[in-house]
């Protein structure tokens, strides 16, 4: 059985505001590789570039299946790795000129055929996915080994949240509102490439400050101690295997998948639902962009209050709860006909604001749930003698990264089964076909979101077994 050597008493206390915005800001990397795949890459290759669609969507749905391999193995090894400079900070030193030189290159393809294009997209798929991998895992992996305190976990995963939504949001704002203003719109393959310039050097920026913000308290983090045994591929296998078996980890494991293919069916289909189904215009939209860095300052707020309040379960199924019916709410309505018709003054800002205070619910959510990974580190370590802390992180930013797939996947469905028309004229579409889309999508949203919800409810750790936990490993 493997060891670990503790850390020193500093992981008990809370952390300084100055650390927690160094190792929250290193975040805004996933956050824009994250808003680039899922707003504009499609968009990009499918219209600008010109290459067929499906193709996008499976080079995406390939760079998926490696990402299956490859982050539970990145996790492991980080896990396991011994160097002056600890277990975590190599590989995010490591990541961050390689996934800012491959995703600049992602928006600035060759004019090459479609199976060239498929090729080129494909491999930086994977490429960009695997380098975001080697930093978000390992620096996520920091929150347990920086704090055992158990509201102070939730805390500084809401600072991770809030730059990682406000990042990738930053990107769309630019877009929207500056790159994109131009006389050729959408196609302005320029704009995309500045786009591709400016996100990438946000990028290297975002991992550098994380990394070198908490490069002093690597003396402080834990570092596995040599037991004598081999590595081999059975060795790897079985202590992933041993520990993802944990029963509050399975739990959260799927809860984490059907919130993220719910993130991703929405913002598949989000501009279609404000342009066509709500019928918002263009400055609409931008200014509903905009309001999500509100969102996220209220997600950033709201998290840490209610784990002290209530606990990291119950705040996360009380949370989910109101927002998880508040998300689809003005579509149901609209469905039964009791929402003001398009155009009427009234719509814009009664769906804006519902939109702000529930994106704030949901990421307060997803700050609370996320910070519950963190407390399963202890259990597993006295059953295995273990510190896991990046295998349990690799598999949530494995199942983030679904948010391209499945929810893309879903979203397409829909649209399928509503006939909905490509490059139609909001004005233009049959009625009949926005009922539908938004009968097939409010519930889909809604199953998902409870089925998070109940997966949460079988996770068992609470404050006090968390901290009877750390008890006994101290006892040891």
């Amino acid at each position: 059985m493997a060891e670990i050597r503790s850390a020193g008493p500093a992981t008990l206390s809370r952390q300084p505001v100055w650390l927690k915005l160094a190792h929250g800001t290193g975040a805004a990397a996933f956050g824009i590789k994250n808003n680039g795949f899922d707003y504009f890459l499609l968009l990009f290759y499918g219209t600008v570039v010109g290459l067929e669609p499906g193709l996008v969507g499976l080079a995406i749905l390939i760079a998926l299946v490696f990402d299956a391999i490859s982050d539970p193995l990145v996790g492991y090894w980080s896990d396991n790795f011994r160097s002056r400079w600890g277990r975590r900070h190599p590989f995010m030193y490591a990541a961050a000129i390689p996934v800012a030189l491959s995703y600049f290159l992602l928006w600035n393809p060759p004019d090459w055929g479609d199976t060239g294009l498929f090729l080129y997209l494909t491999c930086l798929a994977v490429l960009i996915r695997t380098f975001i991998t080697f930093y978000e895992t390992p620096s996520s992996a920091l929150i347990p080994e920086l704090t055992q305190d158990y509201e102070e976990r939730t805390s500084m995963q809401s600072y991770r949240l809030f730059f990682g939504w406000s990042g990738g949001n930053l990107m769309s704002v630019l877009m929207f509102g500056v790159l994109l203003t131009g006389p050729l719109g959408l196609r302005d393959r320029e704009a995309f490439a500045t786009y591709g310039v400016i996100a990438s050097a946000l990028i290297l920026s975002a991992i550098l400050i994380s990394a070198v913000g908490t490069h002093h308290r690597i003396p402080q983090l834990h570092r596995p101690v040599e037991t004598g045994e081999r590595y081999s591929v059975r060795r790897i296998f079985r202590e992933m295997i041993e520990t993802l078996s944990e029963r509050s980890f399975i739990a959260l494991f799927f809860a984490t998948v059907l919130f993220s293919v719910a993130t991703g069916l929405y913002a598949a289909l989000a501009f279609l639902i404000l342009n066509y189904f709500w019928g918002f215009n263009e400055f609409q939209i931008f200014i509903w962009t905009c309001t999500v860095f509100f969102s996220a300052l209220l997600g950033f707020l709201i998290a840490p209050w209610i784990t002290r309040r209530l606990g990291k379960k119950p705040a996360t199924i009380v949370l989910g709860l109101l927002a998880f019916t508040i998300q689809p709410l003005p579509i149901l309505l609209r469905l039964a006909g009791v929402m003001p018709e398009n155009g009427d003054p009234v719509l814009f800002p009664l769906v804006l604001a519902i939109n702000v205070l529930d994106l704030a619910l949901i990421i307060a959510v997803q700050a609370v749930s996320y910070s519950m990974i963190a407390d399963l580190v202890e259990s597993n370590q006295l059953k295995t003698g273990r510190r896991s802390e990046g295998v349990y992180y690799a598999a949530i930013t494995f199942t983030r990264k679904t948010t391209q797939g499945l929810g893309v996947l879903a979203a397409g469905l829909i649209l399928s089964a509503v006939a909905f028309p490509e490059g139609a004229d909001p004005a233009s579409v049959d009625p009949d076909t926005l009922w539908w889309l938004g009968a097939f999508y409010a519930p889909s949203a809604l199953v998902l979101w409870m089925g998070a919800l109940y997966c949460l409810t079988r996770y068992r750790i609470d404050k006090a077994g968390h901290e009877a936990n750390l008890r006994r490993l101290a006892g040891r």
